[in-house]
């Protein structure tokens, strides 16, 4: 959904990264975790840094720094994950997304809100919604959904699915 879309107040969870602010459109965030033992992966991409237990789930962790071309995050007394649900070819995907820390949820009304900026073909800005205004700073307002690629998500969401139902062992050889 582009910022034409925008035709109401809405609520963005703000977060850091680095020292850029960023937003989640509140409805797609479900519960913002403190950052907790993660379990890595074997053969996923670096921005993958692992996996979480959420109340029996396999729910995968993206260090949104890595996503984002920025240098790895590191665990401080603010580090969180932002558990959020990502929708991929009409099925949600839960994920969590690792921040430097989340900061407070706003109010943010249409006219608050800018196009992306177009920065040439190169570079692909379809997964920024718009651009806040906060005071005299920037809020980039993510489409989540637009995020990841629909490669990304696949993995994502087959590194959270069990490899076999319970009870099922796997047939070599068959």
């Amino acid at each position: 959904m582009s910022v034409e879309g925008i035709t109401e107040t809405g609520q963005y969870l703000t977060f850091k990264l680095d020292d850029e602010i960023f937003a989640l459109e509140i409805t797609k965030v479900r519960e913002v975790l403190d950052f907790t033992e993660l379990t890595k992966v074997p053969q996923t991409p670096e921005f993958m840094r692992g996996v979480i237990n959420l109340r029996g789930s396999v729910v995968p962790v993206i260090d949104m720094r890595l996503k984002f071309g920025m240098a790895r995050t590191e665990q401080t007394v603010n580090t969180c994950i932002i558990i959020t649900e990502v929708v991929m070819e009409g099925e949600a995907i839960v994920v969590g997304a690792l921040a430097d820390s989340v900061q407070e949820v706003l109010d943010m009304d249409p006219d608050q809100i800018e196009p992306a900026p177009r920065i040439g073909t190169r570079l692909n800005t379809e997964f920024i919604r718009g651009m806040g205004k906060q005071e005299e700073q920037f809020v980039i307002i993510l489409d989540i959904d637009r995020v990841f690629s629909a490669e990304e998500l696949t993995l994502a969401r087959d590194t959270a699915a069990p490899a076999n139902a319970p009870g099922e062992q796997e047939v070599v050889g068959a």
